[in-house]
């Protein structure tokens, strides 16, 4: 009954949270600012929730609200490729193979106790906290006092996707190297799963072997 509290407890915090990241956004930034507090509440509490649920499903698929959330942040910042490169690349390509080592292999509900991932946490937000704190300082922040968010995009100003997808799938530049990697990961992904699917029979040493 204590863990089912908690649990509610967690959620409506987090979804208080959300909402006050929304309306902070909306007050100070209109659209752009609520649009900030949606992909900032789907970054850190994907991320939370990632930690703190006990199924191993449910915390790969909140991280893919993280995943969105990071790739939220670079259509902001007017970063087209980033944007697609991050849903393509970790949601499609890193989670997928996330989600096949969980299924592969067997659960342990005593390793993710709450006594255990507390310290982790502990320490993991304090190096974030360091760190944001260091780069706010030595970082130049400015804004863009032209365009909105998005303009730019639309005229195809500083979009530079079209140059990267050429040079990835030019018969002449990186076609056959970006081909090869992805037997390469095919050929791993098959053989990991039959090594992982191997009955113990086939790894008992048979009669006559040295």
């Amino acid at each position: 009954m204590d863990q089912v509290m908690l649990q509610r407890a967690f959620y409506g915090a987090l979804a208080l949270l959300t909402l006050t990241a929304l309306g902070i956004g909306l007050a100070m930034a209109g659209a752009s600012g609520v649009a900030f507090g949606l992909f900032t509440a789907m970054t850190l509490g994907g991320a939370l929730v990632c930690v703190w649920e006990r199924s191993v499903v449910r915390s790969a698929f909140s991280l893919m609200a993280t995943f969105t959330g990071v790739s939220g942040y670079f259509v902001l910042l007017e970063a087209d490729f980033l944007a697609m490169a991050q849903i393509l690349i970790y949601v499609g390509g890193i989670l997928a193979l996330l989600l096949f080592g969980v299924m592969l292999c067997p659960p342990d509900m005593e390793e993710r106790q709450l006594k255990r991932v507390l310290p982790g946490l502990g320490i993991v937000g304090a190096a974030v906290a360091w760190l944001s704190m260091e780069v706010a300082g030595s970082a130049r922040w400015y804004v863009d006092a032209g365009a909105p968010v998005g303009d730019a995009l639309a005229e195809g100003e500083f979009s530079n996707a079209r140059q990267i997808g050429v040079g990835f799938l030019g018969i002449d530049q990186y076609v056959v190297a970006f081909e090869l990697a992805a037997i390469v990961l095919t050929v791993a992904l098959v053989a990991a799963v039959y090594i992982a699917r191997r009955s113990s029979v086939d790894l008992e040493p048979r009669e006559g072997d040295a």
